[in-house]
């Protein structure tokens, strides 16, 4: 016994254990933020942009490079130790290293550094809008499942209803209470009824494909999200005067913070184009050496067969002067270390640019930059005017949801009443089954109406909760 309760207990945690997950609208909002695809895009620019910075950096640096040249000179050379023009071959290595800096470029290195710290500012608060964005689609999708949801639950009581009422028409008919056609028509109203359901599910299998998809999951089938909804939503937000709502969002929303940024990284286009009107000074080193591989002179001895050879005449005694002829000695090339040694050289030094015309380069570059920063001054003003007309909507939009909601739950009380009353008097047969099935769809339908006018005023509130600055979820 103690052996099969035990079973028992280890089967109910093991299949609590690997029961189907329920998302939460908070987990929705988290796994979109990591998965969304254009998330992943906006954090790409980011990193394009922090490799931008570090190029700017790197401007500020020093640059180093070496180079090396082995040559092969094939052709007519003159021939060292015969002094006569001859066809050879001759080979030579050179090895380099030069380093350059800028000491001065008009401030350009500055402003294109600063100009990457905006383009940073810039992607982080595009990260940050794509976020807002997304999360507001999430989570108008999970409301959209919930809604779902409890719409197949008010279809399947009112099938579940009209099957009892089916069977108890069923029996009044076979006892001669009433008519057929009463039953015609209750079979009808359940045929209809389970039409419904079957399109309730196909809405809710609907819904939750489209979440799965947002979140980037490809297991749809078995996603499911919680019933429980932390809708905190309130009207004290409908409360605000509509102008601090504005002012607010002029303050929070980050199409006002990109459009600002994309001004300043405009004036820092405007310096960086202006500094090609400045001189421009860069100090510089080089260092050098070469090596050949030719056979060299290294000494020299009598020519015995011709020991000398005139060079002139002394024009006031008609001597004769002669010299010494001598015959080089060769010897193989130095050692390649021992020739670099020798031959090294170096240079370093100054170097100015002093622009003084480019064909117009500069000037239109300068004016192309002045005519971008004017565009950004427009774009900062259709943000400020959309933004405006949008927090305005967005309110006017609350606030009829707001009262749409509420006529729907007078008028579901109201459906209520009219149905207890059509169950008394169908009860008692004073009323027939076709009035009695339209007071039932009437109820039916005022449920499903609380239902979708509750969520779309929830969004609703959302919305504006999101131009106040307060965050999705909480």
């Amino acid at each position: 016994m103690l052996k099969k309760n035990l079973l028992l207990v280890l089967l109910f945690i093991a299949t609590s254990t690997f029961a189907q997950k329920k998302w939460t609208l908070e987990e929705c909002v988290a796994y979109a933020y990591k998965n969304n695809i254009a998330i992943k895009s906006a954090k790409l620019d980011s990193l394009s942009a922090r490799i931008d910075k570090k190029a700017a950096i790197g401007n500020f640096l020093p640059s180093l490079s070496a180079n090396s040249t082995h040559a092969w000179n094939i052709g007519l050379t003159q021939n060292i130790t015969t002094g006569i023009l001859e066809n050879q071959t001759t080979q030579n290595t050179s090895l380099g290293l030069s380093s350059q800096v800028d000491i001065y470029k008009g401030l350009e290195n500055v402003n294109r550094l600063r100009r990457a710290n905006l383009s940073i500012i810039a992607a982080q608060h595009q990260i940050a809008r794509m976020k807002d964005d997304v999360g507001l689609n999430v989570a108008n999708a999970f409301l959209q499942i919930i809604f779902n949801k409890e719409n197949l639950k008010v279809q399947i009581e009112q099938l579940l209803n009209n099957e009892k009422q089916l069977i108890r028409s069923t029996e009044l008919v076979n006892a001669g209470v009433v008519p057929r056609g009463d039953l015609l028509d209750i079979k009808a109203t359940v045929a209809s009824n389970k039409q419904s359901v079957v399109i309730a599910e196909n809405n809710l299998m609907l819904s939750k494909m489209s979440l799965a998809q947002l979140l980037q999951l490809k297991d749809f089938q078995n996603f499911d999200v919680s019933d429980v909804v932390n809708a905190n939503s309130t009207t004290v937000i409908l409360d605000q005067n509509p102008t601090v709502i504005f002012e607010k969002a002029r303050q929070a929303r980050y199409e006002i913070k990109i459009a600002n940024t994309n001004i300043d990284i405009a004036n820092k286009d405007i310096a960086i184009a202006k500094s090609a009107y400045q001189p421009s000074l860069r100090a510089f080193y080089n260092f050098g050496t070469r090596a050949g591989y030719n056979d060299r002179v290294v000494g020299f001895t009598p020519n015995t067969a011709n020991p000398f050879s005139p060079i002139g005449i002394v024009q006031s005694t008609g001597q004769v002067v002669v010299q010494p002829n001598f015959n080089p000695v060769l010897g193989s090339a130095e050692s390649v270390f021992d020739q670099f040694s020798q031959y090294k050289g170096h240079s370093f030094g100054l170097q100015m640019n002093i622009p003084i015309f480019n064909g117009f380069a500069t000037r239109n570059n300068v004016a192309r930059s002045k005519v971008n920063k004017d565009r950004t001054e427009i774009a900062l003003q259709q943000a400020e005017v959309d933004l405006e007309r949008n927090v305005f909507t967005a309110i006017t939009n609350a606030k009829g949801a707001k009262n749409t909601y509420e006529s729907a739950l007078t008028a579901l009380e109201a459906r209520q009443e009219a149905f207890n009353y059509a169950k008394e008097r169908y009860a008692v047969g004073l009323m027939n089954s076709f009035d009695f099935n339209q007071s039932q769809t009437l109820f039916t339908n005022a449920q499903s109406e609380v239902l979708r006018t509750k969520y779309d005023y929830i969004f609703k509130v959302k919305i504006v909760e999101l131009y106040f600055g307060i965050k999705v979820f909480n």
